[in-house]
């Protein structure tokens, strides 16, 4: 879990991977408080990686678009492009297989 500390103004002095410390909040790497931060401290390498996991909770988001559209009959599965029809149906066996095919996988950030 991402955490930051705040001085006493309430700016950020510190991001931390996990709580347990007294001082300090739950903090998403979306968050525009968060980016501003890490871009003031150079931290470029970690917004480049912010942008790499944020790859994953959109993966699921334009999984769960396409189930959408084609549950409302705006677009059939076999219109879309060979690999992404193999793709899509693979990711949904494994998802079946971890337990529900429902379930949002937990937001990495």
């Amino acid at each position: 879990m991402l955490c930051i500390e705040r001085d006493e103004g309430g700016g950020i002095v510190a991001i931390r991977n996990s709580a347990g410390r007294q001082g300090v909040e739950p903090a998403s790497l979306l968050d525009e408080e968060v980016l501003v931060f890490l871009r003031a401290s150079g931290e470029l390498d970690a917004l480049a990686q912010l942008l790499a996991l944020s790859d994953n909770s959109i993966v699921r988001v334009l999984e769960d678009l396409v189930d959408l559209l084609i549950d409302k009959k705006l677009i059939l599965f076999t219109e879309l492009p060979l690999a992404a029809q193999e793709k899509l149906s693979g990711r949904k066996r494994i998802r079946q297989q971890l337990g529900n095919g429902d379930l949002m996988v937990d937001d990495v950030l």
